[in-house]
């Protein structure tokens, strides 16, 4: 019996998934820990279609490399990637994550000391 291999947004779902609460991530680390480097724009396509998987998937998480919340639109509500971060003590100020480097997490730091 072979199992089969997860799509590439499955494997994007996983890793969102671990994003501690009160933190964020970018599309760029996600596409790098996947090995795939050059993909922040498809893990960016897979954000926008997640609403509806389950488990549900924390895609407020993710942002672009400067903390900027570019896929807010894709929620629906105006402001509510907005609210839901603020919900998690994430402040958010014209769009843009304060503190950005207090609240990034990268995945590839889980991969450090177990090479």
């Amino acid at each position: 019996m072979t199992t089969e291999e997860p799509s590439f947004n499955e494997k994007v779902y996983q890793v969102v998934r671990l994003i501690p609460k009160g933190r964020v991530s970018s599309y760029g680390a996600i596409a790098r820990f996947l090995g795939a480097a050059r993909s922040s724009r498809v893990v960016g396509w897979a954000m926008n279609n997640c609403h509806g998987v389950h488990p549900p998937v924390p895609a407020h998480r993710v942002v672009n490399r400067n903390g900027v919340l570019t896929g807010k639109h894709h929620f629906g509500e105006g402001e509510m990637m907005e609210k839901l971060l603020a919900a998690e003590g994430i402040k958010v100020i014209d769009d843009q994550i304060q503190d950005f480097k207090t609240h990034y997490w990268d995945p590839n730091i889980l991969m450090e000391g177990l090479e």
